[in-house]
């Protein structure tokens, strides 16, 4: 029987490392995957179907809103997007832990149906360093920059939600604090009482 994967929420605001820790945590650790979602927007250029996200038609996408087939959903502006519920049990039976990158309002739905998922927020060391490195990435205007710092300060504004909190300040050090939580996880008694059953059978049986 395979130890069940552990569901995890993470969110952050934009520029605060989310994406390149979780890249960098998946390339250390092989029992994580991250969930891919549906979407209704058009693929870009370099976007593969599959990985990137599951791309759909907008009927095909409210057809499965209909049958409950999303574990969390919203609309953003004119384009849809989804998580699969199907696809993360298949994973979490495997027992792969699934990784969820969704804002505080996926968050909340996902909570209500999966309330024993592992919620984690990511912020930065300060608004400072925070609207460093959005101007640091050269593609945004000032005005975008100043739209998405709002953004920021209303999405931070939710960290008491979660379960588990990590400033990335210094990013291996951020990437270490992100692992511990996988590991204390995996380290519960009633997972390793399961996990670890013919060594403590061995160990109790004189």
């Amino acid at each position: 029987m395979n130890q069940l994967g552990t569901l995890y929420v993470i969110s952050a605001p934009s520029g605060a490392g989310k994406t390149s820790l979780v890249k960098a945590l998946l390339d250390q650790d092989k029992q994580v995957c991250v969930s891919v979602s549906h979407t209704t927007r058009g693929m870009r250029p370099g976007e593969v179907d599959g990985k990137d996200y599951n791309f759909v038609a907008m009927d095909q996408f409210n057809s499965m809103i209909e049958q409950n087939q999303f574990l969390e959903f919203a609309e953003v502006f004119t384009n849809k997007y989804g998580t699969s519920q199907v696809w993360v049990e298949q994973q979490l039976a495997l027992g792969l832990d699934v990784i969820l990158e969704i804002d505080w309002q996926g968050a909340q739905q996902i909570r209500l149906k999966m309330p024993d998922c592992v919620s984690l927020f990511i912020l930065p060391p300060s608004t400072e360093e925070l609207r460093k490195r959005l101007t640091g990435r050269g593609t945004d205007s000032d005005e975008i920059i100043n739209q998405r710092m709002s953004e920021a300060l209303s999405e931070m504004s939710h960290y008491p939600e979660y379960q588990y909190l990590v400033v990335n300040d210094d990013f291996n050090a951020a990437l270490s604090d992100l692992q511990a939580v996988f590991t204390a996880r995996r380290l519960e008694l009633s997972r390793q009482t399961m996990k670890q059953a013919k060594i403590l059978a061995g160990l109790l049986s004189e």
